[in-house]
């Protein structure tokens, strides 16, 4: 795509312009924000300032024009959000320094109507990427972020092996003097890891510590050189010296135009495995579904299900029929006191695939800010019924303890969302992580093997994981308690089912693998799961306290007759906060009387339904939960339906969303009738 540099001239902003090259993206202009007339040098939350007086050079050596705005804002809004969360209103913060942003980018399409994306050299500040894909949002470009989340150690060692060359302009960092000021990287390296062993400073200067001006970068068509500068101490303590470089004069030498390798750390691709793709014929019912909207409040959780709306009937558009099925819960969630925007994770259930750009622009409409986590695939619903909803949602007491990771940017970290929803949302103790499909993050295409698939589906959920506990959760004790993984081809179940030797951390973890129809992207498979942060809120003495809990994993066999149970459980110690699958195989364990009129089937039915009941282990399962997900072979429904029925009572009755699937299996075997999946709490 075409695309425009957001330019400071330190190494982020020009390295980055790299990596959007080797990524097969044109750069067309150049952007740049500064300090007011007379002004040297801002504080800003946003910017890196000092350079200017040599930014114009910079340009002129990438060969594009630019494009600068003085800086009028300030930081006004501070959180880690940006905008509302509300529906339909996407706008900024008055008088804050984002705005200028705004402004100056618009300026750019305005002159540039072809480019759709923004270069932005973000290595780990969430407070710039969350500002500047709001903008971004706005304008309908896409931010390309490639430095995002990457080591610093091996970034800073990256660039200079790929030929970047930028000095130190300013130093405000324990260790660094008015000596290190015009020195390179190369000349720095062994400083700053010094310096990072000692006192945890950061290598590449996120912290603050350092700002550079790039003299030569491999895509620079010409060299920068400084002829005479003059240093400026703004400030001089026992603790940090703060000064800077004044650029007095410099200009540009032509040089031979060289292109480096780019040394960007790949995944280890040691699976490498062509499988077998075997598909089971589609089959849909040709009769409307019977199926009816139900909700669950559990102290501050509200679950809504089987959300529908049957549109073979009425002849609406997918995007009409997205519309009413969020008209209704919308309805269910104000019954509740709540909002969409109180909405933590949603499970979208499509027919076909194909409708799925269809299905995300209608799902945008009733978001604002940090959405929804979600998982999307295509299962056979009922002819007439194109869409089926759930969702869980967290009544938050104030916007603080709802926090979300919304990342929108192309980078090699994992992949920007591929529609309107958070990469995870954090409520209550538990983070939800959207269905992570294996997508190449710098590029949004899928890799040439299944293997790489599973490896970077599971990477994503990794790099989401360890981004939140290093963001929010540095007491954290994450505990993954569910993992359902959608597959296409019953024929890579065997690869899955054989997870816990690659990825131990699944080892103790309830976990079903589902026949999906097909998923977003033409992908084979898509992990979703939750995690606990493994701690919660203990009063002593009338104070709160933040403790760490002990995660519990159980899992047991049920068998009589042609009748057979496997249930596996996560829970904790201190608390009640758990998932749970429930696997069940033989058509006579369902207690319908009318449908299995003999008794001895009769009775091992209701056997079985007593031995799962009281188990110890699932005693809290019966009276706690509140969400279930039903996934059932086509015929065998009314199965599912009245097993479920047996297991609680009316009034501990969660709410329940009927899902159409190919095969079930577990890891122990691979030819259930139908299963559950609960989540529930006993706060």
């Amino acid at each position: 795509m075409k695309y425009i540099a957001l330019l400071s001239g330190g190494k982020d902003s020009c390295f980055n312009l790299v990596h959007c090259s080797k990524n097969g993206h044109e750069l067309v202009a150049a952007a740049s924000l500064g300090p007011q007339p007379g002004k040297e040098e801002l504080d800003s939350y946003m910017y890196q300032t000092v350079g200017q007086d040599a930014i114009e050079l910079v340009a002129k050596a990438l060969d594009v024009p630019l494009y600068r705005k003085s800086i009028t804002g300030s930081a006004i809004e501070q959180g880690s959000e940006y905008g509302t969360r509300e529906a339909g209103i996407l706008r900024g913060v008055k008088d804050d320094e984002t705005e200028d942003l705004f402004e100056l980018l618009s300026e750019v399409k305005n002159s540039h109507p072809d480019i759709q994306g923004v270069s932005v050299g973000a290595i780990l500040s969430n407070y710039q990427r969350v500002r500047v894909e709001h903008v971004c949002l706005r304008l309908s470009l896409t931010p390309l972020c490639y430095l995002w989340q990457r080591n610093q150690d091996e970034l800073l060692h990256e660039m200079i092996q790929t030929g970047l060359d930028a000095v130190l302009i300013k130093v405000a960092g324990i260790g660094l003097t008015t000596k290190h000021l015009g020195k390179t990287l190369a000349e720095m390296q062994p400083t700053l890891r010094r310096l990072n062993n000692l006192y945890g400073a950061h290598i590449c200067g996120e912290g603050g510590e350092y700002e550079t001006l790039t003299l030569d970068c491999p895509i620079f068509k010409r060299r920068l050189v400084l002829k005479r500068v003059e240093t400026v101490i703004h400030s001089d303590n026992d603790f940090a010296t703060v000064a800077y470089l004044r650029i007095k004069d410099a200009f540009l030498e032509d040089k031979k135009p060289i292109m480096e390798s780019i040394l960007a750390k790949k995944l280890d691709e040691n699976l490498q495995t062509d499988l077998l793709q075997t598909t089971i014929p589609a089959e849909r019912n040709d009769t409307y579904a019977s199926v009816s909207i139900s909700s669950k409040k559990a102290g501050m959780w509200v679950v809504v299900s089987n959300v529908q709306h049957e549109a073979g009937r009425t002849g609406n558009s997918i995007g009409e029929e997205v519309d009413l099925c969020f008209q209704q819960l919308r309805e269910r969630l104000t019954r509740h006191g709540l909002l969409l925007s109180h909405s933590t994770f949603i499970n979208v259930f499509i027919s076909d695939i194909s409708t799925f750009p269809e299905v995300n622009e209608a799902y945008r409409a009733f978001f604002g800010t940090s959405p929804p986590a979600r998982a999307c695939v295509a299962v056979d619903l009922p002819v007439g019924v194109n869409v089926r909803l759930d969702c869980i949602a967290f009544s938050e007491e104030s916007p603080s303890e709802r926090r979300a990771l919304h990342v929108q940017s192309l980078s090699y970290w994992a992949p920007a969302n591929i529609g309107p929803y958070s990469q995870a949302i954090i409520v209550g103790d538990r983070i939800f992580i959207s269905g992570q499909i294996g997508l190449r993050p710098s590029t949004l295409t899928l890799p040439p093997t299944f293997a790489l698939e599973i490896a970077l589906s599971f990477q994503h959920v990794h790099r989401v994981l360890t981004l939140l506990q290093e963001t929010y959760g540095t007491s954290w004790l994450p505990g993954t308690q569910c993992l359902i993984c959608w597959l296409v081809h019953v024929s890579h179940v065997p690869f899955l089912q054989q997870i816990d030797e690659a990825e131990h951390s699944y080892v103790s973890v309830p976990t079903l693998f589902i026949g999906a129809k097909s998923l977003p992207k033409n992908a084979q498979l898509e992990a979703q799961v939750i995690v606990h942060a493994g701690q919660y809120t203990a009063i002593d003495n009338e104070e709160a306290e933040i403790r760490q809990c002990r995660s519990i994993f159980n899992k047991g066999n049920l068998g009589i007759g042609d009748s057979n149970v496997h249930w596996e459980v996560s829970t904790f110690v201190e608390i009640s906060a758990f998932c749970a699958v429930v696997a069940v195989k033989g058509e006579r364990i369902t207690l319908s009387i009318e449908r299995h009129p003999d008794e001895a089937s009769q009775g091992n039915s209701q056997a079985i339904v007593d031995q799962l009941k009281n188990q110890v282990d699932l005693y809290e399962i019966w009276k706690y939960t509140y969400s279930v997900r039903l996934f059932h072979l086509r015929a065998l429904v009314e199965n599912g339906q009245q097993f479920l029925a047996s297991l609680f009572s009316k009034e501990a009755c969660p709410a329940v969303t009927e899902i159409p699937s190919r095969f079930i299996a577990t890891k122990e075997a691979d030819d259930w009738d139908f299963a559950l999946c609960l989540i529930g709490s006993a706060s």
